[in-house]
């Protein structure tokens, strides 16, 4: 027999009902990223929805205060121009591609003129990029998209860049991007009304993991290179670190206890490719990620990426994308 009885609703939450609602201005950028702000905005719904109290509230606002498109195209309605805004509204920009075309004079003079007013600011996915401009994150602690951490890195080396999928410090707000809102947002909610509903709005999301500023972005090597090999693990991870000042196979075969012969079948075998082959692979990466994201001229991308003749950076360049490293730029532009 089928048993027909209707699902329990959810339990909510008993709250204190605020003096008024904890309001969160979003500033959609152009081409932004529509599963960030998404994630964000619905936490807040959901909140007020398990509380059956009305805790938050949110606005849209964006250049021109009419409409405004994301990166797969679906236009959203704005509230409004980019205004004036409550000392205790918490404002939070949302980035996506093409960031740097994106955080406009106008943006940046309007981010440090409400700054001044002390509120909370916070940049979602890659407008982190956006308050960096604007001299707000000087000395903070802050994270981006790992796509676009290697030109940020050295557009403000003056900020604590890490690699964690958010980070609060202070009044700064920032995250890597897609899935990390719903973890800011989570904590941002356990910090104003306590874990359980938070709890309850991770349940409503189906979100059965939720991480912390202390998880970083992306997967572990082992898992990237599907690969489960400690030793062969360690000497990426040496590489990564080591992309301005590359290390040559003899020692990176020496720090895990290997001879450089050995190290040499260890990456046949499992990655098809020679430790220098994967090595200048991942320069390459980073150079092509430098030209896409910054304004740094062709030499200083190859000295980033430990070259340290041009003509060779080019010559590896166009070996590996069909395309030299000016072409590339030019196209991008």
């Amino acid at each position: 027999m089928i048993d027909k009885a209707l699902p329990e609703p959810p339990r909510a939450i008993r709250v204190a009902m605020p003096d008024r609602p904890r309001h969160y201005v979003f500033v959609l950028l152009d081409r932004f990223t529509l599963m960030c702000f998404a994630s964000a905005l619905d936490a807040l719904r959901l909140a007020n929805r398990m509380s059956e109290v009305k805790l938050y509230s949110w606005s849209l606002i964006g250049e021109g205060g009419e409409t405004v498109s994301c990166s797969a195209g679906t236009t959203v309605q704005l509230d409004g121009d980019l205004g004036e805004v409550g000392r205790d509204d918490t404002v939070l920009v949302v980035g996506g591609t093409e960031i740097a075309q994106a955080t406009t004079p106008r943006l940046r003079n309007w981010l440090r003129r409400e700054a001044r007013k002390g509120i909370t600011l916070g940049g979602l996915c890659t407008a982190a990029w956006s308050l960096a401009a604007s001299g707000l994150l000087d000395g903070k602690r802050a994270t981006i998209h790992w796509e676009n951490h290697d030109g940020f890195s050295e557009e403000y080396p003056e900020i604590d860049l890490t690699k964690a999928i958010f980070t609060v410090d202070g009044k700064r707000i920032t995250t890597a991007g897609g899935t990390a809102s719903i973890d800011l947002m989570l904590h941002l909610i356990a910090r104003d009304y306590g874990e359980d509903l938070a709890a309850l709005v991770a349940d409503q999301l189906i979100y059965s993991a939720i991480r912390t500023d202390q998880d970083t972005q992306r997967l572990s090597i082992p898992t990237r290179i599907g690969v489960r090999h400690p030793r062969l693990s360690k000497v990426i991870r040496e590489m990564e670190q080591a992309i301005e000042d590359p290390v040559s196979p003899a020692t990176l075969a020496a720090e895990v206890g290997m001879s450089t012969r050995q190290l040499e079948r260890l990456f046949r075998r499992y990655l098809d490719r020679s430790p220098k082959r994967y090595y200048m692979e991942l320069r390459l990466a980073k150079a092509r990620n430098l030209l896409m994201q910054t304004d740094m001229s062709i030499i200083n991308v190859a000295l980033a990426c430990g070259f340290t003749s041009p003509s060779h950076f080019s010559k590896c360049y166009r070996a590996h994308y069909g395309s030299t490293p000016y072409r590339e730029r030019g196209t991008h532009a």
